[in-house]
């Protein structure tokens, strides 16, 4: 949405975008927006729809092609004997991420892990830049290709608010995907180690059935509003009302280098953060003394962070107005923007 959204502002580009959603072709603020179709199953993504991407991003005839999966290493690789510009815009450390997976057992990740970082060294290489989500992916691929690093943050405008301090309510929240790994169990059970006049707000989405089974059935469920999936008018609603947010990532390998967006959403809302005790969190969160980092694991110590700011109003609306401020000089969109409008000037 952010790069798609600045590219088409510039005169003389002509924005299109595929996905596999099922819901129809459309077109919005310049961009025109391809639907191939929802796939069904992972297997069908892979093969059947990453074919149905590739006959359609060939139909466009474009000039410059910007693929977001791993699966669509392939068609670049097809993009670039037509002789076409491709970026390649890697989100995660794949083969680091692949280490951390539940639903494979420790042989399986590690020989896995081992031939897709094979497979992205050898074919990356053809590619015309690679954009990374973070410095430290920007920095894995810089050895042997053109790399940059376009991180996510939050754009400025669309998250501003007029409510006041005072205005909000004495609530913390989550806002994200809901799984073990990003620390949902612990932060429920942290509720133990605050006053119930606490709410916790829990919004998201659950992709695992059993997992939310899991989560209905914590003693502490009942400290839980639970909001589902939110737009963006929601969730700027949800981050307005709150005086706190949570992002306890769980210190997989893949998170330990993670910048995730949520944390910065919350700070441009103004919210002191309680983030996972990461040296790269570390440094942006008590670096700019705008929150608290625990050990995600341990649910009391996140449970006295909660308690902490929420019986010492003064300082976590000070933390929240120096995390607001550090994104308005250095966390934002604005900033990334200018990055991926000069590569494009570059490839033109």
């Amino acid at each position: 949405m952010k790069e798609c959204s600045s590219l088409s502002k510039v005169e003389n580009y002509d924005v299109s975008l595929i996905v596999a959603d099922g819901l129809g072709d459309e077109a919005t603020n310049n961009i025109h927006i391809i639907d191939v179709g929802k796939p069904k199953g992972r297997i069908n993504r892979i093969f059947k729809t990453t074919k149905k991407v590739l006959h359609k991003a060939i139909e466009l005839d474009s000039d410059i092609y910007h693929l977001h999966d791993p699966e669509l290493i392939s068609v670049g690789l097809k993009l670039k004997k037509l002789g076409k510009v491709v970026i390649l815009d890697v989100h995660e450390d794949l083969p680091l991420q692949l280490l951390s997976k539940p639903y494979l057992n420790i042989v399986s990740r590690h020989l896995l892990s081992k031939v897709v970082s094979f497979y992205e060294n050898y074919t990356c290489r053809e590619f015309d830049c690679i954009i990374a989500a973070t410095p430290h992916i920007r920095d894995k691929f810089a050895h042997f290709t053109s790399s940059i690093d376009i991180n996510n943050y939050p754009i400025i405008d669309e998250l501003a608010t007029s409510i006041t301090w005072n205005e909000r309510e004495n609530q913390v929240c989550y806002i994200g995907v809901i799984s073990k790994i990003r620390g949902i169990v612990e932060d429920i059970e942290a509720m133990a180690y605050v006053n119930n006049t606490l709410q916790f707000k829990l919004a998201g989405v659950v992709y695992q059935d059993d997992f939310m089974i899991e989560l209905q059935e914590n003693r502490y469920w009942n400290r839980v509003d639970f909001l589902g999936k939110l737009d963006r008018k929601g969730v700027k609603k949800l981050l307005s009302d709150s005086k706190m947010g949570l992002v306890t990532l769980h210190p997989t390998i893949n998170y330990k280098d993670a910048l995730p967006v949520k944390m910065f959403e919350y700070m441009l809302s103004g919210l002191p953060v309680i983030a996972s005790n990461f040296k790269i969190l570390e440094d942006i969160v008590i670096g700019n003394s705008c929150g608290i980092c625990v050990d995600p694991l341990d649910s009391r110590s996140i449970g006295e962070a909660i308690k902490y700011l929420s019986t010492h109003d003064n300082e976590a609306r000070e933390m929240g107005q120096r995390g607001k401020q550090v994104i308005l000089e250095k966390y934002n969109w604005t900033i990334e923007e200018k990055k991926l409008l000069e590569l494009y000037e570059r490839l033109v």
